[in-house]
Formats: C-alpha cells, structure tokens, sequence
C-alpha cells in the first residue's frame, strides 16, 4: 500500500481589528493593529499549533498581532515576511473613508462596483490580481513546507483568495466570503503526484477565536 501523502495544514487568521474611522478603506496602510482584547487573543492562541511556521505581512498589524499571540503562547518562533501574501492595493483610495472616494471620484467608484473583483482602483491593483499572486503563493510555500502546519496572520483579501483558490472560485465569488479579525479559516493541502497540484480539504471558515479546536490527522477525504 503507497504511503500517505504529506497534509499541509493552513491557519489563516485574520488580523486584530485596527482602531479607524468607520467606513475607512485600509488596504495597505500601515495602521496599527487594537490588541486590548485579551479573553479573545488568549482563546485563539490556544487554537493554535505548536511547532508551526509562521507567516506575516510587512503590514504591522500583521506582525503585531503573531507577536502577541505567540507571547500567549509562550513560543519563540521566528516570523517570515510573505510580501505576496499581503493585502489589497487600493492606490489613491487608501486612507480615505467609502464617502469621501465616492463623493469625489463618483464614476470611478461606479465603474469599480460593476467589477468589484475585475477593476482596479486608481493606481491600485484589483482583487483578481490578489487572488492570483495569492495563489502563486500559496502554491509555493505548500511545496516547500509540505507536511507542516503553517499559520498566516493575514489579512481579509488574501484570506478570501485562499479559500477561493481551495475550492476553484472565480474571484468575483470569492468577494462573498467573510473574514473578520481574529477568525481563524482552516485548509488542508493534500500533495498529490508531480504536476497534478494535489487536492484542497476545508476545514473551517471564518471560525471565531474561541470556537472548537481545529486539529485535523493526517487522512485522505473519501
């Protein structure tokens, strides 16, 4: 009988909320992660793997939020930057409100809703762009680290283009998704032959922090 192939186990978890005007449009902006929340940290770094390789953004609400969940955890275990994996570029809209876009630059937004996942912001980079550079990722750090769980602290875009990516989505339909911070999406990839791109199990989406642990053996879906 072959042997089993390798499990690679992604913890997608979004980031802390960051502390904005309502209605803000972040992307990319560097803003700081709220942390405060200490019963809902301490709940989902408990969910959490031992032993994991862990990912971050060169966003720092990404990075601060691993570093406190892995104090909690009382681990010590390096960050690695995954630029690809990072959010959305929303150009000159970053930093303003939905409003403030909308009453400025009405036929621009007004386009942009007729292909939310198609069109891109002025001098920003649209959703379908994400979910393919997403998925390039994804297909890479799953060959490199086959067989190990891998916790992302990410963000809503890419946690979505993940699932989508799992299930064969086109990226207008992965804009349906939901991914509130500090939510945990559970995927397994499960390597196959060379050059088949192995298969995509679902575990969990959009699990809140204090929810049933997601530990998941190694075994094949039927």
């Amino acid at each position: 009988m072959p042997p089993c192939p390798p499990v690679t186990r992604w913890w997608w978890v979004r980031h802390a909320p960051i502390a904005s005007a309502p209605g803000l449009i972040a992307g990319r902006s560097d803003l700081p992660a709220d942390l405060t929340d200490g019963p809902a940290l301490d709940a989902l770094a408990a969910r959490l793997p031992a032993g994991a390789v862990w990912l971050v953004t060169d966003l720092c609400r990404s990075r601060d939020t691993a570093r406190v969940l892995l104090e909690r955890r009382g681990e010590g275990l390096p960050l690695r930057v995954e630029p690809e994996l990072t959010e959305q570029d929303f150009g000159r809209w970053q930093g303003q409100t939905h409003a403030a876009v909308t009453a400025a630059e009405p036929e621009r937004v007004a386009a942009f809703w007729r292909d939310p996942a198609g069109e891109a912001p002025p001098e920003g980079e649209s959703f379908a762009a994400l979910a393919r550079r997403t998925a390039a990722a994804i297909d890479r750090l799953c060959a490199a680290h086959a067989g190990c769980d891998l916790v992302m602290l990410g963000h809503a875009g890419p946690i979505r283009a993940a699932v989508g990516h799992a299930l064969g989505l086109s990226p207008g339909r992965m804009l349906a998704l939901v991914a509130d911070c500090l939510h945990v999406t559970r995927l397994d990839h499960i390597a196959g032959p060379a050059g088949t791109g192995g298969q995509w199990r679902v575990q969990a989406v959009n699990s809140p922090p204090a929810g049933l642990p997601l530990t998941a053996p190694g075994i094949l879906p039927r």
